[in-house]
């Protein structure tokens, strides 16, 4: 892990910074009141910050010590990020993430993933969160599923009948089957976790709400 200050990473200039701290200031003016504490409140304004949707101050639901479990996981260092998609590996910031000896993975295209896929008649989220295990990384990882409840299903079945136990699983797949089902399996299960119920998620919601952990790991609060 590299003992460089939070600000170093970010990669702004003067300007954009002003920009961003504007934008925030607007959320949390907007938003108020609400009932989250400080580090919470860091996930959830980022999510708003990235959707303009200030919907989500209803939909972002913490398990107990989830948001904890993830920080211990991070500070602890190597944690893996495992996402569903390529969409959430290139969102995040490579810097922040190396910067706790953190590497992202998802494995939802490679060849043998969609050859097991077509051959057993699933998804290839399905396959790749059972590459992820087979590779041994979902146990004290930080799993982020933005697009494909199959994946956060998956994940859920493998807790089930093998114990993997990720560090923190970020439930936030968007859509229309099986969206909502899996966040309320997830939340009923006993892993730590973040989702935003119903229907609504995605890649840049599963994104921020990464950024916002690892800015809390990073003890990075505005």
């Amino acid at each position: 892990m590299t003992d460089l200050p939070p600000n170093d990473l970010r990669q702004m200039t003067a300007l954009g910074r002003a920009i961003e701290d504007e934008s925030f200031a607007v959320v949390d003016r907007e938003a108020w009141p609400h009932d989250f504490d400080g580090a919470r409140w860091e996930v959830v304004r980022r999510v708003i910050h990235a959707t303009a949707d200030f919907e989500y101050k209803h939909l972002v639901q913490f398990s107990p010590d989830a948001l904890d479990q993830g920080v211990a996981a991070l500070k602890k260092g190597g944690a893996p990020v495992i996402a569903d998609v390529k969409m959430i590996t290139v969102g995040l910031n490579a810097a922040r993430l190396a910067s706790f000896g953190a590497t992202a993975h998802t494995f939802i295209d490679d060849e043998d993933v969609i050859h097991a896929a077509r051959a057993e008649g699933t998804t290839r989220a399905v396959m790749a969160m059972r590459e992820a295990h087979r590779r041994g990384l979902l146990d004290g990882a930080i799993v982020a599923i933005g697009n494909a409840p199959t994946a956060l299903l998956e994940v859920l079945r493998l807790h089930r009948e093998t114990g993997v136990r990720p560090a923190l699983v970020l439930g936030m797949p968007v859509g229309f089957v099986n969206a909502a089902e899996s966040k309320e399996a997830l939340l009923a299960s006993a892993l730590p976790s973040i989702v935003t119920r119903g229907r609504k998620g995605g890649s840049t919601v599963t994104v921020a709400a990464l950024h916002a952990v690892l800015h809390v790991a990073a003890g990075d609060l505005r």
